[in-house]
């Protein structure tokens, strides 16, 4: 691990000030992963601004009957809230998905969505990896690519987004509060916070390198069933193959309303509206649940090792629709 310097920030403005006048400075919380790739080398900040001070720890309940998720909330205790468990259900499930007891207990909520992609090759500094150093080439295409996307790729990057909170929260229409060094603010909906790789996979979101998250905001619970659907090679521990975030509203035997986001086979939680739409109002049967599935993956190809996860995303769809819908 290389040296760097430390503070611990008091305000969220010096916070955002602190990184913003140290080229080369990162915020760290919980640093579940940071400390990670800092051990390898593979992040090198040369200056880290300690954010647990910050009064972001708190769960609150909004006027207009959403929740303002503070971005230190840690992720046992968000998954264990009574609001959650009981109003966003697919949330608390799929934060008990995630990882293991001991880094759900210290990891945070921003840290949770800022967390990088776990590509074998992006962890190796000894490979070539544009997410790393832009413009030295893609090891995953070609190489061993089990675990990588399917849809959302580029030339020049098939990494996939890690984080089984964030494709919840991308079904729950989630928006994103952030703070500048100037002092400004804005709020970014979860849809927009992730950029494709394109040609600059370097660049994963729509922050600046100085702006802080403040907190994840939800809208009022949606109506219907709720259900987050892992698939993964062994039961705790490991990052999804894929996962299903789903919430299906049914009437009169028809559904009526349906939210899908996807995990585990893109560069970012996966949600497409072409799969939704065919859905409402629909009778629920496998012909219109196969045509959801079929619009998941339109236009996605397989590079070989990962080959297996386009029927595996229309399979898994299917059994999280017919569970749904039954269980209505």
């Amino acid at each position: 691990m290389r040296a760097f310097t430390y503070e611990r920030a008091d305000t969220v403005a010096d916070a955002a000030r602190a990184v913003a006048d140290q080229p080369g400075a990162k915020f760290i919380a919980g640093g579940t992963n940071l400390l990670d790739l800092m051990k390898l080398e593979v992040e090198t900040p040369t200056h880290l601004v300690d954010v647990n001070r910050l009064p972001l720890a708190a769960i609150e309940d909004m006027s207009d009957g959403g929740l303002r998720i503070g971005a230190l909330v840690r992720n046992s205790d968000l998954a264990a809230d009574p609001r959650v468990r009981e109003r966003y259900a697919v949330l608390s499930r799929a934060l008990l998905s995630g990882a293991s007891g001991q880094l759900r207990n210290k990891a945070t909520t921003a840290g949770n969505l800022l967390q990088r992609t776990r590509c074998y090759y992006f962890y190796d500094i000894s490979k070539p990896c544009n997410k790393r150093e832009p413009g030295s080439g893609c090891s995953a295409i070609g190489g061993f690519n089990r675990l990588h996307a399917v849809v959302g790729t580029s030339d020049a990057c098939i990494a996939a987004h890690p984080s089984d909170m964030a494709v919840a929260m991308q079904a729950l229409d989630a928006r994103v509060e952030t703070a500048l060094p100037d002092g400004a603010t804005q709020t970014i909906p979860l849809a927009n916070f992730y950029r494709l790789p394109g040609e600059t996979p370097q660049i994963e979101t729509a922050l600046q390198p100085s702006q802080i998250i403040t907190a994840v905001t939800l809208p009022p619970p949606p109506k219907g069933t709720q259900i987050y659907r892992k698939v993964r090679d062994r039961a705790s521990y490991a990052f999804a193959l894929v996962s299903v975030a789903a919430i299906v509203e049914t009437a009169g035997g028809k559904i009526r309303n349906a939210r899908l986001a996807f995990g585990g086979i893109a560069p970012r939680p996966w949600r497409v509206a072409d799969a939704e739409r065919p859905l409402e109002g629909s009778t629920p049967g496998d012909a219109v649940f196969a045509k959801a599935g079929e619009a998941v993956v339109a236009g996605g190809r397989g590079y070989g090792d990962n080959d297996f996860k386009l029927p595996l995303v229309k399979r898994t769809l299917t059994a999280v629709l017919t569970a749904a819908t039954r269980s209505a």
